[in-house]
C-alpha cells in the first residue's frame, strides 16, 4: 500500500492504495474527475524525489506526492 499526498490547491485528504506503479496509480486517480486535471499538470514525487517516468515502480510504503505548478513573483 502506497500513500498518496495532494500538495498546495489540489485540496484533497492524502490517500492509501495499491498499486504496482505510476501508470497504475494514474488509471485508478483518474476515476476521480477532480483530480483528472491535476495528473496531467502536477510534478510527481516518490519519497521525495522527482519521478518522470509512468513506468516507475511502488512498493509498499511508498509516499507519492502530487506538486502542483507554482508561479512566483
Amino acid at each position: 500500500m502506497v500513500e498518496i499526498e495532494f500538495l498546495g490547491p489540489i485540496n484533497k485528504d492524502s490517500l492509501k492504495l495499491e498499486a504496482s506503479n505510476l501508470a497504475n496509480l494514474k488509471e485508478i486517480l483518474s476515476k476521480d474527475e477532480s483530480l483528472k486535471e491535476w495528473l496531467e499538470i502536477c510534478a510527481v514525487a516518490v519519497n521525495d524525489t522527482i519521478v518522470c517516468s509512468l513506468d516507475t515502480p511502488l512498493k509498499s510504503g511508498d509516499r507519492i506526492s502530487l506538486l502542483p505548478p507554482v508561479c512566483g513573483g
